[in-house]
């Protein structure tokens, strides 16, 4: 064999090797996207959200990006790259990371009490003035508690962060600030006002013009005010065991901590820049990395995990992830990172629900080989599931009243029973009688105030899903149906 037939016979076996040897690392991507989407699916089949957008990006690439279910389900409209969702609590990255911008440019410290910026914002802790400092705010660490999330006022005004802002002048810290960890969507919209006040602009321009637009973030807004679009998917809760369309009222005083809406090829974008491999450079990686600083300072809040500015980092494994929830209404979405190997999950979904999280999670272990056994049942969902139950048995209760109410007035009319006169037995009978239905509807009303610490129904009725408002009013009609029934029965009585 001449040296020319070796070199040719080399060649040709390093060609077949390097042709074929793509092949199989594709089949194994395809089998993990096969399981990616085989995951989705089931999970998507048992949390009953309508629709779900995935992303996943690796080493400055988009590697999976789909759409599952409807963006509406009465139009059948799909989901796409281009639908919109609200991102709920993970917008709190975009405002923790333009407060990092601020202070690289030398407008503001971390270390500054917040009432340089704000000076009517006096928030006190057992009565004596505290300094509330902005990285306290950025780490939930303010002391400001977390069912102040019900004192945010429904508005759409221009100055609605203002009077969400407001709001804490009416509450007590329930901390000394500084000394522990208590997650408070409201301290994000504090850094907002801030925001506005350092900036002379309002929050959503300063947002639009300083993080979206140099990202490319062209897709996205910052408020529902802002969107002009038929990509907007509707929203929806779970209810009497199925999705339920639910349109809530406006919170424009809550941007800052939750209502950047976005869609997947903006996402795509954002999780690129947010795992260090990106060619977006107008926002320095050494920033990103200092927005995914954990504050170390005070105990922290699961195990082994620490809060950031907007994100929460987590030790496992030996990796480090970096992660954010969230939940609004009737959105829910879950941003994963896995920075040492430049990976970033987003998953979107027109639900409120846990089981967006568990979507993400599993995304994740599967994209880095790992074997998962989840079937994931949020809380909402087995919530709804009891509370179906009980509202099917106060129905049946209503008709058993409705029927013996019925027949009492069948009764009147055929002269079987009469009126009675009303002697003091009866009198007695007919207090106690209101007294008693009194008692089970304040009780009905005051109850989530006390075994929920501080949530109001009208927080309930927005949040928790429908059957928990069907169930209010259905007591309240069985409630009204009894107090009927017993002034029948109690003021007639039978011919003799």
């Amino acid at each position: 064999m001449t040296l020319f037939m070796k070199k040719s016979v080399m060649m040709t076996v390093m060609l077949l090797f390097f042709t074929f040897t793509p092949g199989f690392g594709h089949a194994a991507s395809n089998n993990t996207i096969s399981k990616i989407d085989q995951f989705i699916k089931e999970q998507q089949t048992i949390s009953k959200i309508p629709g779900i957008s995935v992303i996943i990006v690796d080493k400055g690439k988009t590697v999976y990006q789909r759409g599952f279910g409807f963006a509406d389900t009465k139009t059948k409209t799909p989901v796409t790259s281009d639908t919109l969702f609200e991102l709920g609590s993970t917008s709190k990255a975009f405002t923790g990371l333009a407060i990092l911008q601020l202070e690289k440019q030398g407008l503001l410290k971390r270390s500054d009490d917040v009432r340089k910026y704000i000076p009517w914002l006096s928030l006190t802790y057992k009565g004596e003035d505290q300094a509330v400092t902005i990285q306290q705010l950025l780490s939930h660490t303010s002391g400001i508690p977390s069912n102040s999330i019900t004192q945010i006022p429904e508005s759409t005004a221009d100055n609605a962060l203002e009077l969400t802002v407001k709001t804490l002048l009416d509450q007590s810290l329930n901390r000394q600030p500084g000394s522990s960890f208590e997650y408070a969507t409201i301290n994000y919209d504090v850094l907002g006002l801030v925001i506005e006040q350092v900036t002379k602009q309002p929050f959503d321009q300063y947002i639009q013009q300083k993080i979206l637009q140099p990202v490319g973030m062209h897709q996205s807004f910052v408020g529902i005010h802002q969107v002009h679009s038929t990509h907007m998917a509707s929203g929806y809760k779970i209810g009497l065991m199925r999705e339920q369309r639910y349109i809530p009222p406006i919170y424009r005083g809550n941007i800052p901590a939750g209502y950047i809406i976005s869609n997947a090829n903006d996402i795509a974008r954002w999780l690129k820049l947010q795992v260090g491999n990106s060619d977006i450079y107008s926002i320095s990686n050494n920033l990103i990395q200092e927005s995914h600083t954990p504050d170390l300072t005070v105990e922290p809040f699961d195990t082994n995990t620490y809060y950031a500015n907007g994100w929460a980092v987590v030790k496992k494994d030996t990796k480090s992830y970096i992660y954010h929830a969230g939940e609004n209404p009737t959105f829910s979405s879950y941003f994963i990172l896995q920075p040492d190997e430049q990976i970033g999950v987003a998953i979107l979904a027109n639900m409120n629900t846990s089981s967006t999280t568990a979507i993400g999670q599993g995304v994740m272990d599967l994209w880095e080989g790992k074997t998962i056994d989840m079937q994931h049942i949020s809380s909402y969902q087995k919530l709804d599931k009891i509370v179906t139950i009980i509202c099917a048995i106060i129905i049946a209760i209503s008709i058993i009243f409705c029927y013996l109410f019925v027949q009492n007035i069948r009764s009147l009319y055929k002269k079987q029973r009469s009126m009675a006169n009303l002697n003091y037995k009866r009198i007695l009978l007919l207090s106690a009688h209101t007294i008693l239905v009194a008692t089970m509807l304040t009780a009905l009303f005051i109850t989530p105030n006390i075994v929920l610490g501080g949530l109001n129904w009208t927080f309930i009725k927005v949040w928790a899903p429908t059957s928990i408002t069907f169930l209010l009013y259905s007591s309240i009609s069985a409630s009204l149906l009894y107090l009927l029934l017993g002034f029948m029965m109690i003021g007639t009585k039978r011919k003799n």
